[in-house]
């Protein structure tokens, strides 16, 4: 037997040990190793018919030996079966030209959520991404079935609960390995996390914005301007369009142009009017403002 898949068995036994439900990748990826519906003999754990891998992962370490002794296969967690929420801090992909570098991590969005929800950064079971991001395992909350997200708490923050899975530690990709950072045990979804989760849009409400108090001509056309752009963003390029709207207003605040909590005050009436939740709006502007703010350039002379 070889080093690697004694390591990936010993990993995925260990998974399995806590309760977690695993299933095969494919080596060195993150793709599932099971065969599709297109490919399915239905026979053995399909003979009632298709089953697809939240249904086929499992803890019985006899059926995990079979598959990882002789196969060097990454390790998937089925988070809804094994009663767990994983929040996954991503990183921007500069390298494949899907991000750049004024695009906040999801570290910093997620740290932004905590101080903006008054709370600390939580300590739970943690695991280190080959591409410099996190998963923060916790205990699902029972008698709510939370799914996925994608960037629905903030910018570069996913969450995996029922039809989701992630990748576990001791498996690799591209060479570099996932590993665990914080061995805590896996903490309870905070009630504040949870809560801002099934926080309900004011899709359709109304708001008046007030003109700013303290601005320049030219700040307040350009708040103006992009408030605007807000309110008639359509459903799904929402949160981005506050994004970018915040990040257009940040040099006018760092200059002294207008006061930083008039901007909030106007992108967060607007960002609800157009449907976002109230959580989405501060988030995204407390990220975007931050970096705006921080790489500002000095104003223009002539």
């Amino acid at each position: 037997m070889s080093a690697a898949p004694a390591s990936l068995l010993e990993a995925a036994l260990a998974a399995a040990a806590r309760g977690w439900h695993v299933f095969p990748l494919r080596p060195g990826s993150k793709q599932p190793a099971l065969h599709g519906a297109e490919r399915c003999r239905t026979t053995g754990d399909c003979a009632g018919g298709h089953l697809k891998w939240e249904q086929r992962a499992s803890t019985d370490p006899h059926r995990i030996a079979q598959c990882w002794e002789s196969y060097p296969a990454n390790i998937a967690i089925a988070t809804g079966p094994s009663g767990l929420f994983v929040v996954d801090l991503d990183v921007p992909k500069e390298q494949s030209g899907k991000g750049s570098s004024d695009t906040p991590d999801g570290v910093s969005s997620f740290l932004a959520l905590c101080e903006r929800a008054g709370q600390p950064w939580p300590t739970t079971y943690t695991v280190r991404t080959p591409s410099g991001g996190m998963h923060l395992y916790f205990q699902a909350p029972p008698g709510i079935r939370l799914t996925n997200t994608a960037g629905t708490l903030a910018p570069m923050v996913d969450t995996r609960a029922w039809g989701g899975y992630v990748v576990a530690a001791g498996s690799t990709l591209n060479g570099a390995a996932y590993e665990v950072t914080a061995p805590w045990r896996v903490a309870h979804l905070p009630d504040w996390l949870r809560d801002t989760l099934t926080d309900t849009p004011r899709t359709g409400a109304t708001g008046t914005i007030a003109p700013a108090r303290n601005a320049t001509r030219l700040a307040q056309v350009v708040l103006e301007r992009e408030t605007a752009a807000l309110e008639a963003a359509p459903e799904g390029e929402r949160e981005q369009t506050l994004f970018k709207a915040a990040r257009a207003m940040g040099r006018f605040v760092a200059w002294g142009d207008i006061p930083r909590s008039e901007v909030e005050e106007a992108f967060q009436c607007a960002g609800e009017t157009a449907g976002l939740r109230s959580y989405e709006c501060r988030s995204t502007l407390r990220s975007a403002l931050d970096w705006s703010i921080r790489n500002a350039r000095p104003r223009e002379t002539r």
